[in-house]
């Protein structure tokens, strides 16, 4: 195996790749025409000798710095964008050292207007790249575009939408997500009995992108196993939660036969805090996302399951590929699907959701 040397010149890289060192340097600084095979062959002695140029220096050198913004949803302590907001600190912290500013700019994920609202940043300040949570899918293919038209690379979060031209995308595969949560259901009930499906709705009635695209998956998944029974939706208010009661308890009422339900984004919590109170201590339910609170009620026995997408790494890793694509000018992967993790309250205790 090649020793690895970090010092290694222009010239030897040249030589050991049997091109000229012209070639060498236009394609470490990312400027000229360079043949494919010739970047092939430099590419290659760069991965054997783990070539790192002095970022630093050059980054300093230069006096330039990135204007990275984060386009997520507002949150409160403990919530599941507070895990992402948390990979993104991460990984700011980390390249603060290369001149790298990143700067968060939040929307209400029950309001598209909100998320319309932010539009007009990338026109009004300097920005180098983006990092979009994609949760209003129509409102972030317009964004898209208009990212597209000022040359802005971008990355996507939470669900992938194949219309845009992104940089990458880091989240899970959100049609497979749904697929799996319906086998799961699936096999802790009959194949005639009726299943809630529970839905916080947005201003306007619009579900957001990834839980579009579970749904779709989940219901394909009954479908194609011979599901007889009903799927019921039940409408949850985001912002009148004192009308939720009245709501849940109208729903039972007409349908007491009704012991499963699945919620797709992480609000598993709010349902258990009713089912805790109610005499409908049968109810199971599925659901996203290790909060602490969704945690709690797994480890009670009101969550089944709950299906994990590391939303830190997702947050942390997002930032890292703005950073490689702008400053090391490496090739990104376009499509990076997160594992889709099962989690029961055998496993719970033994889950590392951290970088």
């Amino acid at each position: 195996m090649m020793e690895k040397d970090k010092n290694m010149r222009i010239k030897d890289i040249a030589e050991m790749a049997g091109v000229s060192t012209g070639t060498v340097d236009r394609i470490l600084h990312n400027r000229g025409k360079v043949s494919e095979e010739a970047r092939k062959k430099v590419d290659e002695v760069l991965k054997k000798i783990d070539y790192h140029p002095n970022l630093i220096a050059r980054s300093l050198a230069l006096k330039k710095k990135y204007r990275l913004l984060v386009i997520i949803p507002h949150f409160e302590e403990g919530e599941y964008w507070q895990i992402v907001n948390d990979g993104i600190d991460k990984a700011a912290e980390e390249l603060a050292s290369y001149n790298i500013e990143v700067e968060r700019h939040y929307f209400n994920q029950y309001d598209q207007s909100s998320f319309n609202a932010l539009f007009t940043i990338i026109e009004n300040q300097e920005c180098h790249g983006v990092l979009m949570a994609t949760l209003f899918k129509e409102s972030a293919l317009e964004f898209s575009r208009k990212l597209d038209i000022l040359k802005i690379p971008y990355i996507l979060i939470d669900a992938y939408i194949d219309q845009t031209n992104c940089l990458a995308y880091y989240g899970t595969n959100s049609y497979d997500s749904g697929y799996i949560a319906a086998k799961l259901i699936f096999e802790q009930i009959r194949p005639d009995d009726n299943i809630a499906i529970f839905r916080f709705i947005r201003k306007g009635n619009i579900s957001s992108t990834q839980v579009s695209q579970r749904e779709e998956g989940f219901r394909d998944y009954m479908k194609k196993h011979n599901h007889r029974g009903e799927i019921f939706p039940v409408h949850i208010h985001a912002d009148k939660s004192e009308n939720n009661k009245e709501i849940l308890d109208s729903f039972f009422l007409q349908h007491p036969e009704v012991h499963n339900g699945i919620i797709f984004n992480s609000k598993v919590h709010v349902l258990c805090d009713y089912f805790k109170d109610h005499t409908n201590s049968e109810f199971k339910l599925i659901g996203y996302d290790i909060l602490k609170e969704n945690v709690k009620y797994l480890n009670e026995g009101l969550v089944t399951h709950l299906i994990a997408q590391r939303p830190e790494v997702q947050g942390f890793n997002s930032i890292r590929a703005l950073f490689r694509y702008l400053i090391l000018k490496e090739k990104v992967e376009q499509i990076n699907y997160m594992p889709i993790d099962i989690l029961m309250k055998e496993n719970i205790n033994y889950y590392n959701n951290y970088i």
